[in-house]
């Protein structure tokens, strides 16, 4: 909760140090998300949505701040596999899945205006994960006295939110061109900079109750459009 008053406090913030009125809009666009993959055999990006509002503080003639509340798709394709050995009997469970983790993110990104229309940003962007589902089928092949056996079970809605971390934070960079006052095309990459995972003992961290202590970093490709009202 902390974290989320920080956010919306950065957003309040740029009030103080608007130099005329601030603009308000809306933006939406498309994502494509992927993951670090430690701990995956492969994981590819998948393609997502975000939209939701802003608004535009002039701080001076060329500098701006633009504090955001979108909601934000990110995610996966993933694979990994896990084997263990009981009592003389080989398990290997191997899973394929889409992995779909909503966010409500806060990015504040700081702009400067290199033309008139064209111009530069670069920011901090804060994330609350508000679901996590994934899709896909897990193959189980079981081997004991050099006889196997292959079972495959197909899901379409496992829910994950306990397994990974309420908070995320990332840093963004992009670039953006105004057509006019009001429409604008956005581009933007964001690098995440904590491990989505949770702690074994339930709390936001670094080491993974969910890819066996695994890091692992959201990492995303923006590119949408922009109303100013």
């Amino acid at each position: 909760m902390k974290k989320l008053f920080l956010g919306l406090g950065l957003v309040a913030g740029t009030f103080a140090f608007a130099q005329t009125s601030p603009m308000f809009g809306l933006k939406a666009g498309v994502n494509i998300a992927s993951i670090s993959d430690d701990g995956y055999e492969d994981a590819k990006s998948k393609a997502g949505f975000y939209g939701g509002v802003f608004m535009n503080a002039p701080l001076s003639e060329q500098f701006s701040i633009q504090p955001e509340v979108l909601y934000s798709q990110m995610g996966a394709k993933v694979t990994g596999t896990n084997t263990y050995t009981v009592a003389g009997v080989t398990t290997t469970n191997k899973n394929s899945a889409s992995l779909n983790l909503d966010y409500i993110t806060v990015p504040v990104m700081f702009q400067f205006k290199a033309t008139p229309n064209f111009y530069l940003e670069a920011g901090p962007e804060f994330g609350f994960l508000v679901g996590a589902k994934s899709k896909g089928d897990t193959t189980t092949t079981t081997t004991s006295g050099g006889a196997s056996t292959t079972t495959t079970e197909s899901y379409s809605s496992r829910d994950m939110k306990d397994n990974f971390s309420s908070f995320n934070m990332g840093a963004g960079l992009g670039l953006g061109f105004n057509f006019t006052e009001n429409f604008g095309i956005n581009a933007r990459y964001v690098a995440g900079f904590t491990d989505i995972n949770k702690k074994n003992d339930g709390s936001d961290g670094t080491t993974s109750t969910n890819n066996d202590n695994n890091k692992n970093r959201n990492n995303t490709f923006q590119v949408g459009l922009s109303y100013k009202f």
